[in-house]
């Protein structure tokens, strides 16, 4: 028995990982009996008679799952912002931050078309808003931050953002070889149609990188308004000096949280899009 990671799915294969070479498994039947399928990212064991003929027999817990790209247990999102076109938004921002949170992965945050810059203002804001909080890097079209090709050390990465911003470029200057089709091609598949292409783990700078621009949309439809808060990292540091064990740092009294929007330890940037998430969540709950 060997324990290794699928590296990719296709057509009811699944190619595992194991000591630098890749066996090509079928799932046991018995994952049909608890309906569990394997992912791409997957820790499983598995016996092989040869590199073309194994079986997985078991799946290892997972620390966390996506739904696109379909990947597990991801250690890192590159979230994936423009400057401009699209121009640059704190909320969308925010709110990508918030979904990777709250699906336990470290989020990293990467603002493309710097080459566009026209507003260092607006730079100055973004590395005050969330330079303190999260890894930030800024990157120019076709032309690659050095420090960002650091971050991917024994680490499995997914890049999502928003349609537009630049996801496959970012791709194709970190792995040349992938040669993603860019712009024209990937904002007409954005408008609609879901392509169903197999997705890859691909080595990149000793980790491991999704090969498919992951999801550009979010909705909020597993996630409590409850734990939301929990989804904004700075609110953390105060939220245990809350009065009411269970603040929700909207309408009760002394809460630390308030406190530290007012003395500026919270950006009220990230304060507001907490509030827009929550009303959005309680308002979906209201409806169901």
């Amino acid at each position: 028995m060997h324990t290794g990671r699928i590296i990719k799915a296709l057509s009811g294969f699944y190619y595992v990982e194991f000591n630098g070479a890749l066996y090509q498994t079928r799932a046991r039947g018995l994952f049909r009996k608890t309906e569990e399928s394997p992912l791409v990212g997957d820790i499983v064991d598995f016996q092989i008679e040869n590199v073309t003929d194994g079986y997985i027999t078991k799946i290892h817990p997972r620390e966390n799952e996506l739904v696109r790209p379909t990947v597990a247990n991801i250690d890192q999102v590159l979230i994936t912002m423009s400057l401009k076109t699209p121009a640059f938004s704190f909320y969308l921002l925010d709110r990508f931050l918030a979904y990777v949170e709250a699906h336990d992965i470290e989020p990293v945050v990467v603002i493309t078309k710097m080459d566009l810059a026209d507003d260092d203002d607006l730079i100055d804001k973004i590395k005050d808003t969330y330079g303190a909080i999260y890894p930030v890097f800024f990157t120019s079209q076709d032309e690659m931050n050095n420090d960002l090709l650091n971050i991917f050390e024994n680490k499995v990465t997914v890049l999502s953002g928003q349609s537009g911003v630049g996801k496959s470029s970012l791709l194709n200057t970190l792995l040349p070889e992938l040669e993603l089709k860019t712009d024209e091609i990937s904002s007409a598949l954005n408008r609609g149609k879901h392509t169903t292409r197999h997705v890859e783990l691909v080595d990149i700078g000793g980790g491991l990188i999704a090969d498919t621009p992951g999801f550009s949309t979010i909705e909020f439809t597993e996630i409590d308004k409850y734990n939301i808060k929990y989804c904004f990292k700075e609110f953390n540091d105060y939220q245990n000096q809350c009065k009411f064990r269970e603040c929700m740092h909207i309408n009760e009294p002394k809460c630390a949280v308030k406190e530290a929007l007012q003395n500026g330890g919270i950006k009220q940037s990230r304060y507001d899009s907490y509030l827009a998430i929550h009303e959005e969540i309680s308002n979906r709950k209201e409806r169901y």
